[in-house]
């Protein structure tokens, strides 16, 4: 089988960078190792600049633009070319849509509330979850 594929929200690149041993760290290095495929859009990517910049996060900006670089050299780029209004949260569309157009496995959040169970083919899950459905698949 190959390697499940996700796109992940804002919320678990936030939680990965802020905690280092907690799963969304995880479902991050699992990507960026590239035992995920991991999907962007442009405007993902620039949700997660925007929101890793803030101050409250206290992240050092050279550590941010550092994680970026990282996650667009393992991430495909997609171009979505359908607008999708599903999501209890407008900005959360652009997950959605990204997850739509790459066909992804998973949309992985902490917020699964905002988003339907499952859009077309892609579940909406949180880590926990994510790495509880996947681990037999990672042992290959």
């Amino acid at each position: 089988m190959p390697h499940p594929s996700v796109v992940l929200d804002t919320n678990v690149i936030v939680s990965a960078h802020l905690k280092e041993e907690g799963l969304e760290r995880f479902v991050l290095d699992l990507a960026l190792a590239g035992k995920l495929r991991l999907f962007l859009s442009n405007e993902i990517l620039e949700e997660y600049e925007g929101v890793l910049a803030r101050a409250t996060f206290k992240l050092s900006p050279a550590k941010v633009a550092a994680s970026l670089r990282l996650l667009e050299k393992v991430a495909t780029m997609i171009y979505p070319q359908k607008k999708i209004t599903a999501a209890k949260d407008p900005d959360d569309n652009k997950f959605l849509e990204c997850a739509a157009e790459a066909q992804a496995d998973y949309l992985v959040t902490g917020n699964k509330k905002h988003f339907p169970s499952q859009w077309l083919q892609t579940r909406i899950v949180n880590a926990r979850e994510l790495l509880q459905e996947i681990t037999a698949d990672l042992q290959r």
